[in-house]
């Protein structure tokens, strides 16, 4: 949490100067990102609100995405990220969607992606997506680098809108 933790602090004091809010969908950093949000206080300024989007059922039971829309995509995708991102941005009314789809490790997923691979996107004012791929099968030092990546990628992406 150490890296993470200033860039949340960055991102917060722009997202609270400037009113707006955020809600995050996040995968294989399992919470991480949103525990950075909301480890800095006053986070119910900006924070509307995050969930773990794991499996499939997870994603029936959280999103309004359907089996239908899946057909057009696949998970651990750029399309995939960008459709949850507008998901959490719409779903709870924010200013911003920050989402996260990935293959941690020690193995990659079902749908040929190494371990390491990661899509994130935003959903906002203006998007943003992008793919991670850290080469590593080491679990645990990929939710950081992800969730390193993400929240990066937001302040990056609202310093464009400043």
């Amino acid at each position: 949490m150490e890296t993470l933790l200033p860039l949340a602090a960055e991102i917060a004091d722009v997202l609270k100067a400037r009113k707006e809010t955020i809600s995050i969908a996040e995968s294989s950093t399992g919470g991480l990102i949103s525990a950075s949000l909301l480890a800095v206080p006053g986070a119910s300024a900006y924070y509307l609100g995050g969930a773990v989007v794991y499996t499939r059922q997870a994603r029936s039971a959280l999103t309004t995405i359907t089996d239908d829309d899946m057909r057009k995509v696949r998970s651990a995708s750029e399309p995939y990220a960008a459709l949850l991102a507008k998901q959490a941005r719409e779903q709870l009314g924010a200013t911003w969607g920050l989402s996260e789809t990935g293959a941690t490790g020690p193995t990659g997923n079902r749908y040929g992606d190494a371990a390491g691979h990661s899509c994130m996107a935003i959903s906002g004012p203006i998007d943003a997506v992008i793919t991670l791929e850290t080469g590593s099968a080491d679990r645990e030092a990929n939710m950081r680098a992800f969730a390193e990546r993400a929240l990066t990628l937001l302040k990056e992406t609202l310093a464009r809108t400043q």
